[in-house]
């Protein structure tokens, strides 16, 4: 019927011959040189874009029928190409673009290449939708429709699947032009189940299966094995597990990169692993030779999954042994498979790993522990099976060991970045140098040491008008006076900044007044001391320096006034203070106001009017008396209207 070029929708049980079924028709529709050179075909016919197209649902599936195309195309030397996801997309845009004569592959890449436009779909002249029912359960039911579109409308169209459910036969009806559908059965076969295939159904307790299973793997006869679980974690647990038992396990699920997978599949084929625990990607089309044991370790979803998991065992007239655990949640639901494929088994017995029906079922010798003896670990295992460089594409955050990163020490070294602590645009560094160092007299052997180098930076300013040079000089000379000080503050040394390097070079202007005059504000000092560099300024609540007596202000405070009424607390307590306590207590409490306080960008003129007469003064050896704020002036001069009223 396929030879003859009409549509075809064949079913039949698992394991049966399905991909010969439909890939010896399609293999004879393709046009290849060997038929131009025999003359059986025109050279017209020739041509490089795909001749034939095959979609399976899972990239297994692909490799599966690919493998079996070559095999079977060898003599006429049919180009077969397997496009699906996972893989890089240069070389198979590469292999496209020599030529192919027959394309098999999965709804999503296809798409892609198909949309980009490397994979032309002008020329296909048979379409084959292989395992369709499971295309639609895994939700490609509109991705196929897709690719229905961009085919010519004059085709053959097969469609072959194990089960034909409602929505195969409407896609079916919608897509084919009067199909004949052929329904393949074995005559003294009964039943859906292929009747090589020997079935074992047990109750068990999931803290129990590993050891169950370990058991089952003992049997007499056991050849390869493969163990399918519902989700991805329990597949690699289990896997885990069975390792760690002594058995050479792999796993297959969706987890894995495509490297990994097919690493898998690879080493299960070759024989260096013997069991296989998968999910139920691997469930379909795939056909290993040698495979006696199938387990169930979780019940399936249905009745068709069941089918095809079973289906792995008992291929091509061999025969195999089905073993299913069906935990107590799971009941309801064998019980309906069991209806519906018309088994024996409504009621599983109750089974444990020292169950003697177990042992006797299955030719388990008694005795069976469930760890392999090490006598009889004779398979090389998963890591002898080398993982291809496929370039994966996608699959963010998978911890696939195919697409693992290159060792470190391949890598070139990454300079650390030097991070340095900095407060208002400045380092520690850069004020721990410009911290004025003690004389030679009073530092003594200290001297000979080599001191650091003054780091300079360009100013926002030059030295402002009104500020003499004498005060500039003042400020950054060190004093031979200055050693005390920091010989008794040695904290500032350790760990100083901008802000107290400036206001420590004040020092020495504060420590020139003469002993009888009254002590200098700190405030006052304080804010004179960044004149001479306006990169820092005084903050917005500041202090008033109140004018000689022949440029009254009226808005302030009369000089005649004793300044001790405007002053602070502090001020009069530290006037009894020693000379040096003072110094470094205002000194500490300066740095403390300027940290804490906010920094002024911009200077008003105003204020640089009236702080360089207090700096001029400071530089002669004078102090000037702290001006009044201007809510307490206010306060204090309508005090003393109201007592001369």
């Amino acid at each position: 019927m396929a030879l003859s070029g009409s549509d075809v929708i064949g079913q039949a049980k698992t394991g049966t011959g399905k991909t010969l079924g439909f890939g010896l028709p399609l293999l004879e529709r393709v046009t290849v040189p060997a038929d131009v050179e025999a003359g059986r075909a025109a050279p017209e016919k020739l041509t490089d874009a795909p001749q034939a197209l095959i979609v399976v649902p899972t990239r297994e599936l692909c490799q599966q029928v690919t493998n079996d195309l070559l095999t079977a195309g060898k003599v006429r030397n049919v180009r077969v190409l397997a496009i699906y996801g996972g893989r890089a997309y240069e070389p198979q845009v590469e292999a496209l673009k020599k030529g192919v004569d027959v394309v098999v592959g999965t709804p999503g890449r296809l798409l892609d290449l198909a949309g980009q436009r490397k994979l032309d779909l002008s020329h296909i002249r048979v379409l084959v939708l292989d395992e369709a029912d499971e295309m639609l359960d895994l939700g490609f039911l509109p991705d196929v429709e897709r690719i229905i579109t961009m085919l010519p409308a004059k085709r053959q169209t097969m469609l072959f699947s194990a089960t034909m459910p409602g929505a195969v036969i409407s896609l079916a009806r919608r897509y084919m032009s009067q199909p004949t559908h052929i329904n393949a059965t074995s005559p003294d076969d009964e039943g859906t189940t292929v009747k090589n295939t020997a079935q074992f159904v047990y109750r068990a307790h999931s803290m129990d299966k590993p050891e169950m299973v370990s058991r089952i793997l003992q049997a007499e006869g056991r050849g390869l094995a493969m163990i399918f679980c519902r989700t991805k974690r329990t597949a690699a647990d289990i896997a885990e597990q069975l390792e760690k038992r002594g058995f050479a396990s792999g796993a297959v699920h969706g987890d894995l990169g495509q490297g990994a997978r097919e690493q898998a599949l690879r080493a299960f084929r070759n024989g260096k692993v013997d069991v296989l625990v998968c999910t139920d990607v691997a469930a379909r089309g795939i056909d290993v030779e040698g495979v006696t044991h199938v387990i169930n370790y979780q019940s399936p979803e249905d009745e068709k999954t069941y089918l095809h998991r079973i289906g792995r065992t008992g291929r091509a007239g061999a025969k195999g042994t089905a073993i299913t655990l069906v935990d107590w949640d799971d009941i309801p639901r064998w019980q309906l498979i069991n209806k519906a494929l018309d088994l024996k088994f409504p009621d599983p017995a109750e089974t444990y790993s020292t169950s003697p029906h177990l042992f006797e079922d299955l030719g388990i010798p008694a005795g069976t522990k469930g760890v392999l003896p090490r006598a009889e670990r004779t398979r090389a295992g998963l890591r002898a099976e080398e993982i291809e460089d496929l370039g994966e594409t996608g699959g963010r955050g998978r911890k696939s060991s195919s697409s693992a990163p290159a060792p470190r020490e391949e890598r070139a070294p990454r300079t650390p970045r030097q991070r340095r602590r900095t407060r208002g645009g400045s380092s520690v560094e850069e004020g721990a140098v410009t911290v004025p160092a003690p004389s030679a007299e009073a530092a003594g052997e200290d001297a000979a040491e080599p001191r650091t180098p003054r780091r300079r930076r360009r100013t926002r300013a030059a030295v402002p008008e009104g500020v003499s040079e004498a005060a500039v000089a003042v400020a950054e000379a060190p004093a031979v006076e200055a050693a005390p000080v920091a010989e008794a503050e040695p904290a500032a040394e350790a760990k100083p900044r901008r802000r107290r390097t400036r206001t420590a070079a004040a020092k020495p202007a504060v420590e020139a007044a003469p002993a009888a005059e009254p002590v200098v504000d700190f405030q006052t000092v304080a804010m004179a001391a960044p004149v001479a560099e306006p990169a820092v300024t005084k903050p917005r609540r500041r202090t008033r320096v109140v004018k000689p007596a022949d440029e009254v202000d009226f808005q302030i405070a009369p000089v005649s006034e004793p300044v001790s009424e405007t002053k602070p607390r502090r001020r009069t307590r530290a006037a009894a203070k020693p000379k040096a306590e003072v110094v470094v207590e205002k000194t500490a409490i300066a740095e403390e106001v300027a940290e804490t306080k906010p920094r002024r960008r911009r200077p008003r003129a105003a204020e640089k009017a009236q702080t360089a007469p207090v700096t001029e003064a400071v530089a002669d050896g004078e102090a000037a008396p702290a001006k009044p704020r201007r809510r307490r002036a206010r306060a204090t001069t309508a005090a003393a209207e109201s007592a001369e009223g």
